[in-house]
């Protein structure tokens, strides 16, 4: 199982951008999806997290009421919407997915995998 992240990309302040990471594999199930974000010198930060189903999400302060969370577990896929961009929102976002795969020989192991990051640049 991989993830693979899109979406990032140059947005002007006030711009929206919307990121998605999806798992590919022998994927059986993920539970919790979460997006980070990482900037030089600085702590990775959650950004946002929502669980399997019907939970409800959950949100950094600097991105409540701006970013939406979402998922689609027929496409194994998690989506970050992200509106009303600041500059400070400017960083590498990381998509991670813990879950379960099937093996090759048909057993069952878990992953707790890291997409390979989508960077993302808001001009002031």
């Amino acid at each position: 199982v991989q993830l693979v992240e899109s979406g990032g990309g140059v947005v002007q302040a006030g711009g929206s951008l919307r990121l998605s990471c999806a798992a590919s594999g022998s994927v059986l199930w993920i539970d919790e999806m979460v997006w980070y974000r990482q900037t030089p010198g600085k702590q990775r930060e959650l950004v946002a997290a929502i669980p399997r189903g019907g939970g409800r999400p959950n949100y950094a302060d600097s991105v409540k009421g701006r970013f939406t969370i979402s998922r689609d577990n027929n496409k194994n896929t998690v989506y970050l919407q992200m509106n009303s961009l600041k500059p400070e929102d400017t960083a590498d976002y990381l998509c991670n997915a813990i879950g379960v795969e099937v093996s090759t020989a048909g057993t069952y192991r878990s992953f707790d995998l890291w997409g390979q990051g989508a960077l993302v640049t808001v001009s002031s």
